[in-house]
């Protein structure tokens, strides 16, 4: 356990952090997951609108500093192309 203020200070703050994080990962995972559903379905619609909604999540994610943002542009990516796929066939 911490000695001293401030290494107290900074475990409860990394405890805040730690909590914060996991929630905004939480969300942009049920996201991609909704988006890979909608990609999976036969409503184009419903796939575009869930592919948006997943990269807004992504990349409020990555600018947040919550995701790294090479991992926040390689799943936009991925979702894009899916997408893309599905429109074209």
């Amino acid at each position: 356990m911490a000695n001293t203020p401030s290494a107290e200070k900074r475990h409860r703050q990394s405890l805040a952090r730690y909590a914060r994080n996991k929630s905004a990962r939480a969300s942009v995972r049920t996201a991609i997951k909704k988006a890979h559903q909608a990609l999976a379905s036969t409503n184009l619609n419903e796939a575009k609108e869930a592919v948006r909604l997943a990269t807004q999540a992504l990349d409020k994610a990555a600018s947040k500093g919550v995701l790294h943002a090479n991992n926040a542009a390689r799943n936009v990516g991925r979702l894009s192309q899916a997408y893309a796929k599905k429109a074209t066939s």
